[in-house]
């Protein structure tokens, strides 16, 4: 499987995982790799403490354009709090390569804040050749249905009391907010080993906090297909006024927000999910149809936007046609985000891909599209 593209402008798209202490960042990034297909991926990888990322983890997915020479490991902090230290040379050196990577897949540690990583996308040296393409925020079904946000929180502790450079006082349930407030896709991890009871625990605390038209996606041993997570288009470094932090952190000499790194735990779901790499996605379903010939470019964005509000429906991407145009239309659309454009170089062919769940309403589907 191919990534799905996005409007981008020519620049690279990067996308932001990430996600508490174990929550399953580092097995559906392999997941992601493995889909990669012939696209160059590079994978910049967010340590913090003593234990290094595990390289198996890379070399043994088979693909050979993305291997242990185009893993980045930043070690020296939370990369909140190193943007200008660590993540930005980082990013010049890889957008120096000669070929460049075609997409960047930035797996935060474990109790990173997404808001100033995105930010920092806004700095020229990136902004010209880079954007986000969307931030994945991880959320553990098991965790949060037992009342915690992370499985294993003495490990949290831990952490906390190695490192002298953060308020061992601030509270994680700041963090978890702040996460989903920046996501553009949600994944609850651990889907399967929750009941019906605890998954309603668990979205209610989630649809609490995420921005609104956000999409939940219940993963089961991080199976979740690129064709979802991946070409969304969001823009995020554009788009901070939306995803503002919900409380005051400060990154100065002292941060009240704490910091972890979770491959110890990550890497164990690696290890039990190691037999599962002949998933199917099965949890999803994609269908190809033939849109009608619309009126006018804002149809078209009314007619996706009805479908992207029935029940499992999670994207709508493909060409259209408006009556009297030539061009065909790009459609790409996400939550409640509908992008259309016009494309000179498509050919005559229109086609709608609508991707959702396994059991959304397919005769509804093609009732708003076709």
């Amino acid at each position: 499987m191919s990534f799905p593209s996005s409007n981008t402008n020519g620049k690279i798209p990067a996308t932001v995982v990430t996600g508490f202490l174990g929550a399953g960042k580092t097995t559906l990034i392999r997941n992601l790799i493995e889909q990669a297909g012939e696209k160059k991926i590079a994978l910049i990888v967010n340590e913090f403490g003593d234990m290094g990322f595990d390289g198996e983890l890379i070399s043994s997915c088979g693909n050979p354009n993305c291997g242990e020479e185009d893993v980045v490991e930043l070690k020296n902090g939370c990369i909140c709090c190193t943007v200008a230290d660590e993540f930005l040379p980082t990013m010049e050196m890889l957008l120096a390569r000669d070929p460049r990577p075609e997409h960047i897949v930035i797996e935060t540690s474990g109790l990173a804040l997404p808001q100033p990583l995105v930010q920092a996308f806004q700095w020229p040296s990136v902004r010209a050749s880079v954007t986000v393409d969307g931030v994945i925020t991880i959320a553990d079904a098991v965790a949060l249905s037992e009342g915690h946000y992370a499985q294993n929180e003495e490990a949290i502790a831990r952490q906390r009391e190695q490192d002298d450079s953060i308020d061992h006082e601030s509270p994680i349930d700041e963090l978890f907010v702040d996460q989903l407030k920046c996501a553009d896709m949600i994944v609850i991890s651990k889907a399967d080993l929750v009941d019906e009871d605890g998954m309603s625990i668990v979205e209610k605390q989630i649809a609490e906090h995420a921005r609104n038209g956000v999409k939940l996606i219940k993963s089961h041993n991080g199976s979740v297909s690129a064709a979802i997570l991946l070409g969304l288009g969001s823009g995020a470094e554009d788009d901070m006024e939306s995803r503002k932090a919900a409380h005051d952190h400060h990154h100065h000499h002292h941060h009240d927000h704490d910091h972890d790194h979770d491959h110890d735990d990550d890497d164990h779901d690696h290890d039990h999910d190691h037999h599962h790499h002949d998933h199917h996605h099965d949890d999803f379903l994609s269908i190809s149809m033939k849109p009608r010939e619309f009126g006018s470019m804002d149809e078209i964005r009314q007619a996706v936007s009805e479908a992207l509000e029935l029940p499992g429906i999670l994207r709508v991407k493909g060409h259209a046609a408006i009556a009297g145009k030539k061009a065909r239309v790009v459609v790409q659309a996400v939550g409640r985000r509908v992008e259309c454009w016009y494309d000179s170089s498509a050919g005559e062919g229109t086609g709608l891909v609508v991707i959702g769940l396994k059991d959304f309403d397919q005769a509804l589907a093609s009732k708003s599209l076709a």
